[in-house]
């Protein structure tokens, strides 16, 4: 059985033009051996898997390849590697400068390759830093590390940086595709687009789960096997969530995301994608932006697809509650709702129901009390619950009939917030303007007796006394109200203080008899009647003498027992 070598090492690269989605550094290198301006101490810094050992053992190769008789001499023995992760000490460096003094045997360089160089300890750093600075003219030192932030100074100092950056997802998928013609796989274009998705810009990161994927799929690698040996979420789950979304239909959407839970996938992990896939519906909007969209040729045809259903008013709010979501995710105590109710809003934002309606107008109660029985069946049960509700109500065809005439619909300004200063000088305009904003000209005024009226009375009484309104209530039993004509009620109160107190409320007893006895031409006029001041009790003392008055026993009782009021 023949030995199996993992693409990352089978695949290595051997000069400068097999390295991946390094162009600019490879170019300045490949110059620089030319025009014989190479550095002699350079170091090589970026993400794991980009390529810097790989670069910088070919720089090793191709100093001492210049002047070789023949180009199949690799001189290995003039390239030294040292893994500063287990040689960090003072020693290894100094035995390292022990051996730069010896010129090289063949070829004109020696070359000391210093992997992860951050790992070096402090000691060590210092016993370099003259080595480094003034090193014979044979020898180059090539440093390499992920963590650049972490070597001191003096040594960045005296190196010529090379920045490596991450690899493209359409670098990587082109390096793939060459491997699978090289090893006759057959992969399709989404499959690979995946895998180098996966890999977040590290190539050899990218084949190490191509080689996994190979050994799971064969020599057929389809983008369903991908996904599934992979545990990523499948392009399709997204946009299928979101057409759901778009239709708003919430329990499909609530299910959907269940059955990505029952997978073993986090609701984090599900929320980014989806924020992600949005923002490619975006990106696919714009002829201009559809470079952004880092996706396969299958797939791009079903974003573009996708992004004509998906209109900007619904993309940025979507975004936006996505990227909300993200943020309160770790923090939330009930996860799972947070990301549930964030479908549901964003289900909510292209809805068009009642939800979305204003309310702008409601219809006053007093509307389906002067309409015809039959009307009032159908009507009154779905009407009740729109007035109920801050919704704008459809006008519906008024039904005609030979009693009063009906009320139209009446605008209701917002209520003033007391939190402001600037509401003090808007209530005054309020109070002012309030008989110009209601206007009952067109209203029923249907004629009553006095015996309704102080009916109607006496609920409203009971209604306050429920409410815990006693001291209204009591000014309202002070006396009993008296009907003139034009349906104007005449109500004398024992004191200017009572009078007061009910011009206060007298808005909402107009209301509520307005409404009771379906007549909204009932005016109120308040008099100060001193004569029966004394006609109800409302201290304490005065209950007393009332009821003294019934029964002159209760001054013996108290004098005999000494009792107080």
């Amino acid at each position: 059985m023949e030995h199996f070598i993992v693409s990352a090492r089978k695949y290595r690269p051997q000069n400068f033009a097999d390295v991946v989605g390094q162009q600019a550094i490879t170019n300045t290198l490949e110059n620089a051996i030319q025009n014989n301006h190479l550095a002699q101490a350079l170091l090589f810094t970026g993400p794991r898997g980009v390529g810097k050992t790989s670069c910088a053992r070919i720089l090793a190769k191709r100093i001492n390849q210049e002047d070789a008789t023949t180009d199949d001499e690799d001189f290995a023995f003039n390239i030294f590697e040292l893994d500063a992760a287990s040689n960090n000490s003072v020693d290894d460096i100094r035995n390292l400068t022990d051996q730069v003094r010896i010129p090289p045997q063949t070829g004109k360089y020696k070359v000391y390759i210093i992997d992860e160089v951050h790992m070096l300890s402090q000691a060590a750093f210092n016993a370099f830093l003259k080595t480094l600075e003034e090193p014979p003219a044979h020898a180059i030192f090539i440093l390499a590390t992920t963590e650049k932030h972490k070597i001191i100074p003096t040594i960045l100092s005296r190196c010529q940086i090379f920045d490596f950056k991450r690899i493209g997802v359409l670098d990587a998928k082109e390096y793939l595709k060459t491997i699978c013609a090289k090893e006759n796989i057959t992969a399709e274009d989404d499959a690979l687009h995946v895998i180098a998705q996966k890999a977040d810009g590290a190539m050899r990161d990218a084949l190490s789960i191509f080689d996994r994927v190979v050994s799971f799929s064969g020599n057929n690698l389809t983008r369903e096997a991908v996904t599934q040996n992979l545990n990523v979420l499948d392009y399709d789950v997204y946009f299928n969530i979101t057409d759901l979304l778009l239709a708003n239909k919430i329990p499909e959407v609530l299910m959907a995301f269940n059955e990505v839970l029952s997978k073993g996938f986090e609701g984090h992990h599900f929320i980014n994608g989806l924020a992600s896939h949005f923002r490619d519906l975006l990106v696919a909007k714009d002829q201009a932006t559809i470079a952004l969209l880092e996706v396969g040729d299958n797939t791009k045809k079903r974003y573009l697809e996708q992004a004509t259903k998906a209109s900007m008013q619904f993309l940025m709010p979507a975004i936006d509650k996505a990227n909300d979501c993200d943020l309160k995710y770790r923090g939330s105590k009930n996860q799972r709702l947070l990301v549930e109710l964030t479908l549901m809003q964003i289900a909510s934002i292209t809805f068009d129901g009642a939800k979305k309606k204003s309310s702008n107008y409601i219809i006053p109660a007093t509307f389906f009390t002067s309409l015809s029985p039959s009307v009032k069946k159908t009507e009154v049960k779905s009407a009740t619950s729109v007035v109920s509700t801050p919704q704008k109500v459809q006008e519906k065809p008024v039904v005609t009939t030979n009693e009063t005439p009906k009320p139209t619909l009446k605008n209701i300004k917002r209520r003033t917030s007391a939190l402001s200063l600037k509401s003090l000088h808007q209530k005054k305009d309020v109070k002012v303007n309030l008989d110009e904003e209601e206007n009952y000209d067109n209203h029923p005024k249907t004629p009553f007796s006095l015996d309704e009226l102080k009916d109607a009375w006496k609920k409203y009484y009971f209604q306050l006394q429920r409410l815990g309104e006693q001291s209204m209530a009591a000014i309202i039993a002070s006396d009993e109200p008296k009907l003139q004509e034009d349906f104007t009620i005449i109500f004398a109160v024992p004191s200017d203080l009572m009078k007061s107190q009910l011009e206060k409320g007298k808005p909402k007893l107009l209301r509520f008899l307005r409404e009771k006895l379906n007549n909204y031409g009932i005016q109120i006029n308040v008099k100060v009647n001193e004569t029966i001041e004394k006609k109800f009790a409302y201290t304490p003392q005065e209950k007393y003498d009332k009821l003294k008055e019934k029964n002159p026993l209760l001054e013996k009782l108290k004098s005999t027992f000494g009792l107080d009021v």
